[in-house]
Parts: structure tokens; C-alpha cells; sequence
């Protein structure tokens, strides 16, 4: 992968890293900044899973699903960067600086 890659559709995703339905976690990523930074989307529906039980009534997406959205995107970003496609290497995630939780959203 000579070229500078600056976005990633679901078929270079899933070159990139081995999640596979029901936990990839990234449909594509519209920004690459070669390892740096990049921007990944999960086209979330009502009908996720997850919704059934968090907060059914107002869906959230759990938290930790979307740190590991993030993971898989940042792991994506780097096997580009480094060469990894197609090479079966595995980049894992290992830590996370500076979290933030959301505030609160409407009061009950």
C-alpha cells in the first residue's frame, strides 16, 4: 500500500483487521491522517442488539462499544499505515488516555 490512503471502505476494513459481524464495529473511514488521526462510522440502527436492554426506552450505545469502535478504527489507521493489509498481523488495542464521560442528557 504504497499510496497515501485517506479513506477506507468495509472491504479494506476487513483486510485490515479479523472482526467480523456481530462486533465490527466500523463501516468505513471517511478521514485518514497517516497515523495520526482518522474518523470512523458505525451505521448504527434501532434494531442493534444492544438497544433491547440499554436504556430501552431512549437507545444509548454503551460506552464500551463505543471505545472499541474507536479501537478497531484506530487499528485500521495503523495496519494501513504500517503496511499490515493482507499480512495477518493482529494490532491490538492496549489503553486509552483521557476518557470522558457524557453528561447528562435531559433530566428525569
Amino acid at each position: 500500500m504504497s499510496d497515501t490512503i485517506t479513506t477506507a471502505d468495509i472491504n479494506l476494513i476487513r483486510r485490515a483487521i479479523p472482526h467480523r459481524y456481530p462486533f465490527l464495529l466500523v463501516d468505513k473511514v471517511v478521514e485518514i491522517d497517516g497515523t495520526k488521526r482518522g474518523v470512523g462510522v458505525k451505521n448504527v440502527t434501532v434494531n442493534e442488539p444492544f438497544f433491547q436492554g440499554h436504556f430501552p426506552q431512549e437507545p444509548v450505545m454503551p460506552g464500551v462499544l463505543i471505545i472499541e469502535a474507536m479501537a478497531q478504527t484506530s487499528a485500521v489507521i495503523v495496519s494501513l499505515g504500517q503496511n499490515l493489509i493482507d499480512s495477518g498481523a493482529l494490532v491490538y488495542f492496549m489503553g486509552i488516555d483521557g476518557p470522558r464521560t457524557p453528561g447528562i442528557l435531559g433530566g428525569r
